[in-house]
């Protein structure tokens, strides 16, 4: 994927994982099902704020426009999903709106020989 990827360039499901990282601002969210490379929100992941009280934190700039150029770290993602193909990310941590990093539950992650089940009905 090349650095100059944006927003309008993905598929619907990821522009919604996008915003949910951004929306979220800081903190982490949790059990997002992943199937054929794309993010799952049926169940919603679970989102868990981190909410600092001595100050006030900006929302990204990014949620006021319509499209923009992803960040190298919304890119390696994107990557990483297209890696997986199915699977559980347990949690992705999210730092200024941008996804840090991510604890991922799969067969075998990143391998030539990924083992695939077929979703549950």
């Amino acid at each position: 994927m090349s650095s100059s990827l944006r927003l309008s360039d993905l598929s619907s499901a990821r522009q919604a994982l996008v915003r949910l990282c951004q929306s979220t601002n800081r903190g982490n969210i949790e059990d997002l099902e992943v199937w054929g490379a794309e993010p799952v929100f049926d169940p919603f992941p679970v989102v868990v704020k981190d909410v600092k009280l001595d100050a006030d934190e900006e929302p990204r700039p990014e949620l006021a426009l319509s499209d923009f150029v992803l960040s190298a770290e919304v890119v390696r993602l994107m990557s990483l999903l297209d890696k997986m193909e199915c699977g559980n990310i347990r949690r992705i941590e999210v730092r200024a709106g941008i996804p840090r990093r991510m604890l991922v539950e799969s067969q075998e992650f990143g391998s030539g020989d990924v083992r695939q089940t077929g979703r549950p009905q």
